[in-house]
């Protein structure tokens, strides 16, 4: 199909979903990136700058004595551009700093966003942007205010097995979509009842917020539309001892203004990993489909056939390039978009909490 040749030939030319932007900026310069947390995200998104076109990592903020000294070894960053929780607000004074991509426990997101937007340095909140709509607002307010970029870490908008997901949906390639699942799960393996996923000060709540975000995004790619309403249910508890403050699974119902219906699914108790999608002429899906791959999809029309990529090389060599050459973020990797995802969070958790129907 034409839109399909398009679709490829932009995958090819711009490094899967770039836009093109050639000879606005120096490409010799590279955006210097900060992490802010050490956990084992961290260390994939340092992995993918290090290998990336148009960054560089410059900076960590870490409380742990022994993640600096092996993380400066590794990475070759320098003492004054190594930082603590408690003298982070001196990133202010550092122009060896461009960017700062915070990778912290769900809920202090909204403390250290602010804090790296009231630096004047740009910001990346991985997901969940934050544990309320309220933060997330707080977020924005706070980048409008200091004139600095903000994007969330929405991986998979640069990854083309996603993309053509979003293609055959927004584009109504097979008509109109339907039916969507959108399903993502695995049965954690610690028995800390202390680790921060399942203490909810620090998460937000449980697989709803670390991993529903994925499944009401793809929802919301697949269909290109809001949701209206919905309705959900927490699953039963099958390890009390564990999951005292959060859901240990949780099931919910999207309606969208054309009666299209996504139904999703997260869970900490049993693994899933896939996004389905019917349409009036046909259908197409992902499994594995969310996770880092690899990735296998068809349709009615056949099997994809995509290259397997650096998913996080891929998004921070995109977010640098808009912002090296001054242009703005695109909306769906947008501050808004993280705001519409906690929107849905929330009236998720209320109609789980309530047994009814929820308006979004």
């Amino acid at each position: 199909m034409e839109s399909r040749r398009r679709f490829l030939e932009q995958v090819s030319l711009s490094s899967l979903g770039l836009i093109a932007l050639p000879n606005l900026f120096n490409q010799d310069k590279k955006l210097n990136v900060a992490l802010v947390g050490l956990g084992r995200y961290a260390g994939y998104l340092a992995e993918g700058i290090a290998a990336s076109k148009y960054c560089k990592l410059s900076g960590i903020v870490t409380g742990t004595p022994a993640k600096e000294k092996e993380w400066a070894a590794k990475y070759n960053i320098p003492q004054k551009n190594i930082y603590n929780y408690k003298n982070f607000e001196k990133i202010a004074n550092n122009p060896d700093i461009d960017l700062v991509y915070v990778v912290l426990p769900n809920a202090l997101h909204a403390e250290f966003a602010i804090k790296a937007a009231k630096a004047k340095k740009h910001v990346i909140v991985e997901k969940p942007m934050a544990i309320s709509a309220t933060e997330c607002q707080a977020i924005i307010d706070a980048c409008i205010q200091n004139k600095v970029q903000l994007a969330v870490g929405y991986r998979l908008h640069f990854e083309p097995y996603n993309m053509e997901m979003m293609r055959l949906g927004q584009e109504k390639v097979l008509g109109e979509v339907r039916y969507v699942d959108a399903s993502l799960g695995y049965k954690i393996d610690f028995e800390n009842p202390n680790d921060w996923h399942i203490k909810k000060a620090l998460s937000g709540g449980g697989p709803l917020t670390n991993l529903g975000v994925y499944s009401i995004q793809a929802a919301r790619y697949i269909t290109g539309l809001e949701p209206v309403s919905v309705t959900a249910q927490f699953s039963p508890v099958s390890r009390p001892n564990l999951f005292k403050e959060v859901e240990e699974a949780i099931t919910w119902q999207l309606k969208f203004k054309n009666n299209a219906v996504a139904t999703c699914t997260c869970s900490y108790s049993y693994g899933i990993d896939r996004l389905y999608a019917s349409a009036e002429n046909g259908f197409f899906e992902l499994s594995p489909a969310i996770s880092y791959g690899p990735f296998k999809g068809r349709s009615s029309n056949g099997e994809f056939s995509f290259p397997e990529i650096n998913q996080q090389q891929t998004q921070m060599d995109a977010i640098a390039q808009y912002i090296l050459s001054g242009k703005k973020l695109p909306t769906h990797i947008s501050g808004e978009e993280g705001l519409k995802d906690l929107k849905v969070i929330d009236a998720v958790y209320k109609a789980a909490e309530t047994g009814r129907e929820v308006k979004i």
